[in-house]
């Protein structure tokens, strides 16, 4: 989809996240592309974009002892998409190899899993890295 480009660009470093997008688009073709009614049609091209790109993502650190005293310092994120229905609901993983790309895929299906249950949230998840 040409209306993608930016994204695609701005994110070309996070394949998983645009993977995600790319497949919600091809589903939600025909609503981009309708030719009795192209001033719709762009509204829902700009509206998926919109819902695409994070609200905000915040990094944080968490410094720690652990038993032998030695100093631990681990990363984590937050990233959380489309406040439009209501706050942000997203759950939380703990694992070494997710990265920024894996979870924006993960919050921004979750905007879809969220408003598909009927609940009026927007998509949110973090992570934390423990090495």
């Amino acid at each position: 989809f040409s209306f993608l480009s930016d994204l695609q660009s701005k994110y070309a470093h996070q394949p998983t996240f645009l993977q995600a997008v790319q497949e919600m688009a091809n589903s939600l073709t025909h609503i981009f592309h309708n030719p009795s009614n192209p001033t719709q049609s762009q509204f829902y091209r700009r509206a998926f974009l919109i819902m695409a790109e994070p609200e905000r993502t915040i990094s944080f650190r968490i410094p720690w002892v652990d038993d032998h005293g030695t100093l631990r310092i681990n990363r984590g994120w937050r990233v959380e998409f489309s406040s439009a229905l209501g706050p942000y609901k997203g759950g939380l993983r703990f694992h070494h190899s997710v990265d920024e790309g894996i979870l924006k895929f993960l919050g921004f299906e979750q905007i879809f899993k969220n408003a598909l249950t009927g609940l009026p949230l927007g998509g949110g998840k973090g992570i934390l890295k423990f090495l």
